[in-house]
């Protein structure tokens, strides 16, 4: 159950602001690892049966596969965006919840300043495994189109 009930134990309340914070961080940690572009622990943000739909960017299914793409689509961008990660709405359902959230991505531009270049929101299946909070499906929309080059095919 995604709400406090009155006859919830201290345990249980506990349990769900854990869990809510523990999704909370995958999030933030999500947009610090592309910006960054650290791809294995970016990776490691999903299930190994995880996917991740990314619209033109791609789609992949696997931590490997996931692996492979994101490396094509940081080609040389590590450090030059930074995404800024808002309203977060999770439902929590025992071991599994369902979220969205909304992103935002900054980049920098040739001259050093700042481009808004991306807005958008995920939509998001999630499951509690032995090492934490893990992407099941993550599912990207853009909202607002970006500027940005497409990456390479692969």
């Amino acid at each position: 159950m995604s709400h406090l009930e009155p006859g919830d134990s201290l345990a249980q309340r506990v349990r769900r602001l854990e869990d809510l914070m523990a999704i909370h961080q995958l999030f933030v940690d999500y947009g610090r690892y592309l910006d960054a572009g650290d791809i294995d622990a970016y990776a490691s943000l999903f299930a190994e049966d995880g996917e991740v739909l990314l619209g033109p960017i791609g789609r992949a299914k696997g931590r490997a596969a996931i692996k492979d793409l994101m490396t094509r689509v940081l080609a040389g961008r590590a450090g030059s965006s930074y995404h800024i990660i808002s309203s977060p709405q999770v439902v929590l359902d025992g071991d599994r919840a369902t979220a969205t959230v909304m992103w935002t991505v900054i980049a920098r531009t040739a001259e050093g300043g700042a481009a808004l270049t991306m807005v958008g929101r995920h939509a998001d299946d999630l499951r509690r495994e032995r090492d934490g909070w893990r992407f099941v499906r993550r599912m990207g929309y853009v909202d607002l189109p970006s500027t940005m080059p497409r990456p390479p095919s692969a």
